[in-house]
């Protein structure tokens, strides 16, 4: 079947796909909505990760060095994909994404049954193979942003990428609620009760085929609901992926951007790795009660992506909105570790019910931040990438700045981890640190773009 093709104006110009797209609200809803099933996913095996690499008896290093995995496979794969989603079409990737993810989340929940069978070396390796495979297919978010740039108008974009933040903050309410009653033991027991004898139920095993389920359910909605938008296809030579970061680096537009997503993914691995283990270790909860609280969180960043950055986004410029973000995102960062300190010295006394402590609540307040910080830093982040961009060059340039953030998360994790073992704060202070150039860059933005220009020489 040959690729539709972005019609032409009066003046040769292509048509923007939001003009030649039947029904553009119809095609976004579709896609975030196949997003959310993802995420979702996601969700749910989020709470048991890292008390599923604990249960080999390994060192919490692994759980950054299985991060980095996937991160560093979604590095060299998401530009890629991103230049086939503009040659090839949205939707083909987007599926073959899903697909991966099915496969990948089946193969996690069967680790430990492979270290019964074959010991704690291969079950690990089964749990790193998994984890590569999904970051090689994990360029459907990209794919997604910009299937969104081609069925919306510019004035738009802001409000419809906050949806795909939305999808996200969605996937994060239910999707750790499901994993951590899936991991529950009444759960398991039910399903030791029903299931064939060669089909695993653990704690562990039950959340991974939960969401391979759900992967596959988005796959099917791909295939059934989601059709592909007309757009101007790429007609870029091809390139390497060193050569595509070197043309974002040298492009003044995308330069500073391209170096925020990656300081972004860097800092925040400290959160997003070590934040788990911090709660276990440091506020004594199991996976049921991690799952509630990544609920509260993603709760938080439905209401902030879903409806604060759309209405903020109506009153003042994308480069404003990032800033705010990011002196949030500073604040909150190097204050989570030291909030069961604040929280001691926070006389509550009987208010509330009997887990609401000074630690907790000092702690819910400082997520809250992390919050409005991540949501507004990353959804203009994106904005401002597909303002920086030609129409045919979407999907590459949500591919480099998806690879860039791989980049980070590849690094980053490892890196926390190791400084986790060493002293519980030291990632996340070390994440306030690294988030303070994106401040930088972002004032230097805002400040060049409200600097008057130079008059121009009068001729003599």
């Amino acid at each position: 079947m040959s690729e539709p093709e972005a019609t032409g104006g009066d003046d040769g110009a292509p048509t923007p796909a939001s003009e030649v797209v039947d029904s553009p609200r119809r095609a976004l809803a579709i896609v975030v909505g196949i997003v959310f099933i993802d995420l979702l996913g996601f969700g749910v095996v989020i709470p048991v990760l890292p008390f599923y690499v604990r249960s080999f008896a390994v060192s919490d290093v692994l759980i950054g060095l299985l991060a980095a995995s996937y991160s560093l496979m979604q590095f060299l794969f998401a530009p890629l994909l991103g230049r086939l989603s503009d040659a090839h079409g949205r939707r083909p990737v987007l599926m073959l994404s899903l697909f991966g993810n099915v496969l990948a989340w089946t193969v996690f929940g069967l680790a430990a049954e492979v270290g019964v069978l074959l010991g704690t070396t291969a079950a690990l390796a089964t749990l790193f193979a998994s984890r590569m495979l999904a970051g090689a297919m994990g360029g459907n978010i990209a794919t997604a942003q910009a299937y969104i740039a081609d069925v919306t108008t510019a004035e738009r974009r802001a409000a419809a990428l906050g949806l795909v933040g939305a999808a996200f903050g969605l996937g994060f309410v239910f999707g750790p609620a499901i994993g951590g009653a899936a991991a529950s033991d009444g759960v398991v027991a039910a399903a030791e009760s029903v299931l064939p004898s060669f089909v695993p139920a653990t704690r562990f095993s039950l959340p991974s085929f939960v969401a391979a389920g759900l992967s596959l359910l988005a796959l099917a909605a791909t295939a059934a609901f989601l059709p592909e938008p007309d757009r101007q296809r790429g007609t870029a030579e091809r390139a390497t992926l060193v050569g595509q970061f070197l043309s974002a680096l040298r492009a003044p537009p995308l330069r500073g951007l391209v170096v925020a997503f990656f300081l972004l993914s860097l800092a925040f691995s400290g959160v997003q790795v070590m934040f788990i283990p911090y709660a276990a270790d440091l506020f004594g909860y199991d996976e049921t009660q991690t799952a509630l609280l990544l609920t509260y969180i993603g709760v938080l960043g439905v209401l902030n992506q879903g409806v604060l950055v759309g209405r903020l986004s109506r009153r003042y410029p994308e480069r404003h909105i990032a800033l705010a973000g990011a002196v949030i995102l500073v604040f909150a960062l190097a204050t989570i570790p030291f909030s069961h300190l604040v929280g001691a010295a926070v006389p509550l006394g009987s208010v509330g019910p009997a887990w609401f402590t000074g630690p907790v609540a000092v702690l819910l307040a400082v997520l809250a931040c992390l919050s409005v910080g991540n949501s507004l830093l990353n959804v203009a982040l994106s904005t401002l990438v597909s303002r920086a961009v030609p129409a045919d060059r979407q999907g590459n340039a949500f591919g480099v700045t998806q690879g860039a953030g791989s980049l980070g998360r590849t690094v980053g994790p490892p890196l926390m981890a190791a400084l986790y073992v060493l002293a519980y704060w030291s990632p996340f202070v070390a994440g306030a640190l690294l988030a303070l150039p994106i401040v930088a860059i972002l004032a230097g933005r805002t400040l060049g773009a409200v600097a008057p220009a130079a008059p121009p020489n009068e001729s003599k």
